[in-house]
């Protein structure tokens, strides 16, 4: 007998067992047992009448009455077409690779016939259906001995993965609804796996549900030893589906038992206590601002303050749509922690935003971000650039503005995660568009705390999250999503052009923006990539999808250089044209962004530096150049760039593809809405769960096996209220031991552990 603890070589030997471990990862029974078949195939109904409905999978046993080599009619070539004796009629079937096969299959013998039925005329046909030749034993011809196994197609994969201990195929297999297939290699094949999974289920010991009887019973659940069991051997589609809503429960309540333990962690943790002062600087900013806060903003304002009062640490995430106004908020916050005596960090993914987020704040606080500058505030605090790129001398000086306490708000890049960095006493950590970070990078922030203590947590995104992802992977943090634009603010319109079919539109194009600039304002031209040294990156597919369009010769992506060249000397050569791309020197960006903030230039050729954080009020269109080679969220965070001043905002997404391919249909849906979380939720379709959240998150969803993040919300939502649950009635599982199983089960135990440094 075999627990679902012991080592896979003790129960299948180290010969099987090592490939597994090497190729799969799998080193456990368990682990062998979560490997779940990724479809089943059916044997197919017997034959039971003369004339079976044409696309039947049908299973026979026949005995060959005739083997004959013919050639092809149609085109060069010959096939094997064997006459077939069953159940009193004469059955054809045809195979297509005559001087292997008619060694084999030969008049005399009798086998095991496996395909779909196809009918020519009146007459039906078996078109190379799979095989296994019987025999062996003169008493009962269905019997086949290992070591003599003939056929072809998945019948002799299944007769291979059937060997029993004598050493002879189970033909009992042949008489299952279902076959599980899964995933293999190479060297692995399907049938080894079902091979050891037969095994392994003929000597397991009763399993232990980890899940409580009462949860399972609430919700019809079968026990985890039936739903092993059915998975992998279902007799019927009920078992199938009663082991697939069992297995997928249990890992969405591993992720959520996880999250919940966390939470329960943050909980015990202590934090600065910072309640409003209606004489601080939080106030004095408020009353300053030349407009009133949206509804939306308010609110979330004072879930935010509600937090930052308690003793313990906040953990929430703020996202809303591009525009929508999370920085003033954040600030607001930020504030209202420096009234209390402490520091704020606010960590950006680029040194453009940095900056970019350091000139808005100092502009928003006014005389109120010049402490211990001649004429500040008395109220008045300092606000600390920290970048990698900076010189020795300015990077000195703000480093020894956080360890002194003199920055209330120190921002910069990853340049604050690094051990040098100290802060005198950080009592909050705000983090830009958190899809751009890992949750190391986080944590590694979030240490700097006095000792003891933990920072308050807010986490921002632009990048709306549908509620699954949110759910599975940032399930420990409290939402507050803002939904309302700022008053003004019309909604962007885009366009999509095929320079292929319409090149006109394109011309049309740069005219618009000469017409823009001529009433005064700015535009965006955005590249894929810089150009010059980065020549790999023409040789990277268009984007997945762009594969499956059949384009072939397509031109090469524009590059930012050229396109600024082309652009200076050609459509554009009347208006002022910049560059702006993430090889430049540091300097060099800084003053290019500057020169567009100030309205010194017109048009602002560039990469994708300017995806977040960018606010130029007077930019009103932006142009994406080769648009398919964009993600949707992407795209969707670039337009967001336009159209913030309350004048109309105009993208044009132009691609070198067909308007016939699904690439243009994928930019055309993203033109159509300007929904935030409904293309979310069309990425989400368009990239499955694993890279939805970018590289820096991957892995927190991806390991799911049968969970599916678009389909399964009720799941996901129901576990999430039952993990909840679970630790209010028992926050240390005492009367629950079999939960921190539970907890590395269904998941790997790596996922489990990067949830926890998060």
């Amino acid at each position: 007998m075999v627990a679902v603890s012991d080592r896979l070589d003790f129960a299948l030997g180290k010969k099987v067992s090592e490939p597994l471990a090497e190729q799969f990862g799998i080193h456990t029974v368990e682990d062998l047992l979560r490997y779940y078949p990724h479809r089943y195939m059916t044997q197919g109904a017997e034959l039971t009448e003369k004339e079976p409905a044409e696309g039947e999978h049908i299973t026979i046993v026949a005995t060959i009455s005739s083997a004959t080599v013919k050639d092809m009619k149609s085109r060069k070539g010959q096939y094997l077409a064997l006459s077939l004796a069953a159940e009193g009629q004469q059955i054809e079937a045809t195979f297509f690779s005559p001087h292997k096969l008619k060694r084999v299959l030969t008049p005399g013998k009798r086998g095991m016939f496996s395909g779909k039925v196809k009918y020519f005329g009146r007459r039906w046909n078996l078109t190379h259906p799979g095989y296994v030749i019987l025999g062996g034993d003169e008493d009962d011809g269905a019997i086949v001995p290992s070591g003599r196994i003939v056929g072809g197609g998945a019948l002799a994969g299944v007769a291979r993965g059937s060997v029993g201990a004598t050493g002879s195929v189970d033909m009992s297999v042949f008489d299952r609804a279902y076959v599980p297939l899964y995933p293999a290699s190479k060297d692995v094949e399907s049938w080894t796996f079902m091979r050891g999974v037969r095994q392994v289920l003929d000597q397991l010991d009763a399993i232990t549900d980890p899940v409580p009887a009462d949860v399972l019973a609430e919700r019809g659940l079968v026990s985890l030893d039936n739903a092993l069991h059915w998975i992998h051997f279902p007799e019927s589609i009920e078992q199938k589906e009663q082991a697939r809503a069992r297995l997928k429960f249990d890992e969405a309540l591993a992720v959520q038992l996880v999250l919940a333990s966390r939470r329960r962690d943050v909980s015990t943790r202590s934090a600065p206590s910072c309640p409003p002062r209606p004489d601080g600087i939080a106030a004095e900013f408020e009353r300053r601002l030349p407009f009133t806060l949206t509804a939306g903003q308010m609110v979330v304002a004072e879930e935010i303050s509600a937090d930052l009062t308690r003793g313990h640490p906040m953990s929430r995430l703020l996202q809303g749509e591009v525009g929508s106004g999370k920085t003033i908020v954040a600030l607001r916050a930020m504030l209202q922690v420096i009234d209390a005596g402490h520091q704020c960090a606010l960590l950006a993914p680029t040194e453009v935003l940095a900056a970019q987020h350091a000139r808005s704040i100092s502009a928003m606080l006014g005389t109120l971000a010049g402490a211990g500058e001649l004429g500040a505030d008395d109220l008045a605090t300092k606000v600390t650039l920290l970048t990698g790129s900076m010189g020795t001398a300015a990077k000195r000086a703000a480093l020894l503005d956080a360890v002194t306490g003199d920055a209330g708000i120190v921002i910069g890049t990853h340049a604050l995660i690094q051990d040098r960095v100290e802060f005198f006493d950080l009592g909050m950590v705000v983090v830009d568009e958190q899809h751009r970070f890992g949750v190391e990078q986080r944590d590694a922030l979030r240490s700097k705390a006095r000792d003891g203590t933990s920072p308050h947590l807010l986490v921002m995104t632009a990048t709306p999250i549908p509620r699954t992802i949110a759910m599975a992977s940032l399930g420990d943090l409290e939402t507050s999503t803002l939904t309302e634009l700022p008053r003004g603010r019309a909604p962007i319109i885009s366009k999509v052009v095929s320079a292929r079919d319409k090149p006109g539109w394109v011309d049309r194009a740069w005219a618009r923006i000469r017409e823009e600039v001529a009433a005064g304002r700015q535009a965006y031209v955005v590249c894929s990539r810089i150009g010059g040294d980065d020549d790999e990156e023409k040789k990277k597919p268009r984007t997945r999808t762009a594969a499956h369009d059949d384009e072939k010769n397509l031109p090469e992506t524009k590059a930012a250089l050229e396109m600024f060249e082309m652009l200076s000397a050609g459509p554009l050569a009347d208006v002022r044209v910049g560059l702006l791309h993430g090889r430049m020197h540091p300097d060099e960006k800084d003053a290019s962004m500057q020169d567009f903030n100030a309205g010194a230039i017109d048009v602002l050729v560039c990469t994708t530096v300017v995806e977040v954080g960018v606010d130029v009020p007077n930019a009103t269109v932006m142009v994406i150049i080769d648009a398919d080679r964009f993600g949707i969220s992407q795209l969707h965070q670039l337009r967001g760039r336009i159209g913030r001043g309350g004048h109309q905002g105009l993208c044009i997404m132009i691609s070198q593809l067909s308007s016939n391919g699904p690439s243009f249909a994928r930019l055309e849906a993203v033109a159509a809405t300007n929904d935030g979380f409904e293309l979310a939720t069309l990425d989400l379709r368009t990239r499955r769960e694993g890279d939805v959240l970018g590289a820096a998150q991957s892995g927190t969803v991806s390991s799911m096996r049968l969970l599916s993040l678009i389909d399964d919300e009720p799941i996901i939502a129901d576990a999430h209220l039952c993990a909840r649950r679970l630790f209010e009635i028992d926050p240390e599982m005492s009367s629950h031991p079999g939960i921190a199983t539970m907890m590395k089960s269904a998941w790997r135990s790596d996922r489990a552990e990067y949830l926890e440094k998060s």
